[in-house]
C-alpha cells in the first residue's frame, strides 16, 4: 500500500554481523541492537574471555554467537580473527567498526606514543579491519560497512587533538572505501555519534557544570543515550539504506549545528 514501508526492509534475519569492541560500552549496544533485527553475531574483544556472559546475552535473544580475539593494532590479529569469524559462519555480511581508544589531554601534553596509540587504534585499525572482510564481502557481492566516527569528525574540542584527527579520517577514509567498493554491492558509511556517557568518558559525566553546559549546546537538550543508536545502526546495516553510501549519519542531538547557550527568555523576546 501507498505510503508504507516494508518491514523487510529492517529486517536483518539470515545476515551475519561482526562488530569490534563489544567487551563494554557502545559496541555492545550494536551488536544488542543487530540482533534484535534478527543478525547473528561475531563478538570481538582482545580478550574472548570477556565476551562470555554477553555472548550468552545475545544467544538469550535467539541468535547465534561466536567470541573471538580481534586486536585491530596487530595485523596478524586481525587476519586470524576474520579467518576464525568466516570458519564459524561462512560469511559476513555487516562490519561495525566500533573498537576504538582516547587519550584526553591538552595538545601541548600529548606524546609521541599517545598519537601513536590512538591513530592506530581508531584510524589504521578501522581500515585493516574494513579491508580484511571486504575480501569476502567482495566475492558475494554484498556487504554493509559502518565506521564509527564521532561528532569530533567535523568539530573539533580541546583536549581532543589526536582523537579528532582520527575520527576526522574515519570519515574521510569511509568517502574513499565507499568509492572503491560500491561496484562490488558493498555500501560504506559512518555512524558518528555526539556526546554518549561511556567508560571512556564518564568522569566528564561527573561534573554538574559541564554537564549543563553540554546540554545548553545540544538542541534536543540532553546527552545522547544508547539506545538513540539502536535504529540508526540497524538502518545502515538494513536494505533500507542499499542506495546510501559515503555518507556520514550524526546521532548527536543537533549540536553540530553549532548551537550555542540560550538567551534568557526576555532577551529572546526583545
Amino acid at each position: 500500500m501507498a505510503g508504507k514501508e516494508s518491514p523487510t526492509l529492517f529486517d536483518l534475519t539470515g545476515r551475519i554481523a561482526l562488530v569490534t569492541g563489544t567487551s563494554r560500552g557502545l559496541g555492545q549496544y550494536f551488536a544488542r541492537a543487530l540482533a534484535r533485527a534478527g543478525a547473528d553475531l561475531i563478538l570481538t574483544s582482545r580478550d574472548k574471555s570477556s565476551l562470555t556472559e554477553f555472548a550468552q546475552e545475545i544467544q538469550d535473544l535467539g541468535r547465534r554467537s561466536v567470541s573471538v580475539d580481534l586486536d585491530v593494532c596487530n595485523e596478524d590479529s586481525i587476519r586470524f580473527a576474520i579467518q576464525e569469524a568466516q570458519a564459524a559462519f561462512g560469511a559476513i555480511d555487516i562490519l561495525v567498526n566500533n573498537a576504538g581508544m582516547n587519550i584526553r589531554k591538552p595538545a601541548i601534553d600529548v606524546t609521541w606514543e599517545d598519537w601513536n596509540r590512538i591513530l592506530d587504534t581508531n584510524l589504521r585499525g578501522t581500515f585493516f579491519v574494513a579491508q580484511a572482510v571486504a575480501k569476502g564481502m567482495i566475492e558475494r557481492g554484498y556487504g554493509r560497512i559502518i565506521n564509527v566516527g564521532s561528532v569530533t569528525s567535523v568539530a573539533g574540542y580541546a583536549g581532543l587533538g589526536p582523537y579528532g584527527a582520527s575520527r576526522g579520517g574515519v570519515r574521510q577514509l569511509t568517502m574513499s572505501l565507499a568509492d572503491d567498493w560500491g561496484l562490488h554491492g558493498i555500501t560504506v558509511n559512518c555512524l558518528a555519534p555526539g556526546w554518549f556517557k561511556t567508560a571512556q568518558n564518564q568522569v566528564m559525566y561527573e561534573n554538574k557544570e559541564w554537564v549543563e553546559y553540554l546540554c545548553d549546546r545540544i538542541p534536543l537538550k540532553r546527552p545522547g543515550h544508547p539506545d538513540d543508536l539502536e535504529g540508526p545502526v540497524i538502518f545502515l546495516a538494513s536494505e533500507a539504506s542499499r542506495y546510501i553510501t559515503g555518507q556520514m549519519l550524526l546521532v548527536d542531538g543537533g549540536i553540530s549545528t553549532g548551537a550555542t547557550r540560550a538567551l534568557p527568555a526576555k532577551s529572546r523576546s526583545e
